[in-house]
């Protein structure tokens, strides 16, 4: 295929973003990622409103920590490598659907394509201009990074330190990296006057000067409603822009790369003859990520409203295999988790029950329809 990579920032270029890893999302990569890895994670602490604590560890690597601007740069690397025309610092300002293929303009040039694949965020134009991703519902984060010679390195080796219920619909984290530590706050929208204060706190309860906090930044997270279109025609889109990112962990990388593996199943269906559009698309995705989206949804509004009571029903040791396997993608949603582990999770589950259980409506596979 003829592949044409724009991106409007010059690379490397950062990202806000945890970079967090999990082995669901390596395996899902084409390429190693080993030399852009700057920590791996075994532990995970998990803590209450900054009181009542418990760690968990893992035989092996669950999250590979990293940067934004070198993974970001590494993969488009790859793709070149492979063949496609990368052009960095070239800003897509409208894209268009054609009667059989589609247009973009790109730095006033008018390109015409056979399959657009819209990869450019939350903010990006992919999404807005072709009616496609809905309006997600948001969340919001800001994060900050403390160099080791501030803080405790031997604190965080290893360990990704999670504190919950210390703001409304969201965590606070501190991640080990090569050379520093990331800390961050995140929550629902309307968090988003308090993120600056929660950060404060959260650095202060670790012991870290909010002076030596460096690269402050914020971000949107965007929470895909389950009857937004994501595919029409011959364009659809992916990760943030198709607003993908899991409602409880915030994570986004995972679901980037499963979009993106079914973008290409699909675009090439239709270079090669077999579709006449990408719209087979939708119903793939939602099949893949349906039930992972809707458990999380549920378990993040149980969380939410019962905090101490999910919090303990996650606390005892039998439900870290469950954890374990679904960071590792062994495990598809912790529903269908066995053995004791099954009673707890279905506790937590169960909690949103109580509130209706929203995640029900994303596990549907059929796409809505779209003109």
């Amino acid at each position: 295929a003829s592949v044409l990579l724009a991106d409007k920032a010059r690379f490397p270029r950062d990202k806000p973003c945890g970079g967090g890893l999990t082995l669901r999302a390596v395996r899902e990569l084409p390429v190693d990622v080993t030399p852009v890895v700057e920590h791996v994670v075994d532990r995970m602490q998990l803590r209450l409103r900054y009181g009542t604590w418990y760690e968990r560890r893992s035989e092996g690597p669950l999250i590979l920590m990293t940067q934004r601007r070198l993974l970001d740069a590494l993969l488009a690397e790859r793709a070149a490598a492979a063949g496609a025309e990368f052009r960095d610092g070239s800003k897509v300002t409208a894209v268009a659907a054609l009667a059989h293929g589609v247009e973009v303009m790109l730095e006033g040039e008018r390109i015409e394509g056979d399959v657009l694949i819209g990869a450019d965020g939350a903010n990006g134009v992919s999404a807005r201009q072709l009616s496609l991703g809905g309006e997600p519902v948001y969340g919001v984060a800001l994060e900050g990074n403390v160099p080791y010679a501030a803080i405790a390195e031997g604190r965080y080796r290893s360990k990704a330190v999670i504190e919950l219920a210390v703001l409304p619909g969201g965590y606070g984290w501190v991640f080990p990296k090569g050379d520093h530590a990331n800390f961050g706050v995140g929550g629902w929208e309307r968090t988003g006057p308090t993120l600056r204060a929660e950060l404060r706190r959260l650095c202060a309860e670790h012991q870290v000067p909010e002076a030596r906090l460096e690269s402050v930044r914020g971000h949107r997270l965007p929470l895909r409603r389950p009857d937004s279109p994501l595919a029409r025609g011959r364009a659809l889109v992916v990760g943030d822009a198709a607003g993908l990112v899991d409602p409880l962990s915030g994570d986004g990388m995972y679901e980037a790369f499963v979009s993106s593996r079914l973008a290409a199943d699909a675009a090439v269906s239709v270079l090669e003859g077999r579709a006449p559009t990408v719209e087979a698309y939708d119903p793939a995705l939602r099949g893949a990520l349906g039930r992972l989206a809707g458990a999380s949804w549920n378990a993040k509004l149980a969380f939410d409203r019962f905090p101490r009571v999910a919090f303990e029903l996650s606390r005892p040791p039998f439900v870290w295999p469950v954890v374990e396997s679904i960071l590792r993608g062994e495990l598809q949603a912790p529903g269908t988790a066995r053995g004791l582990a099954r009673l707890p999770v279905r506790a937590v589950l169960g909690l949103a029950e109580a509130l209706g259980a929203p995640g029900r409506r994303y596990e549907q596979v059929e796409a809505p329809a779209v003109r």
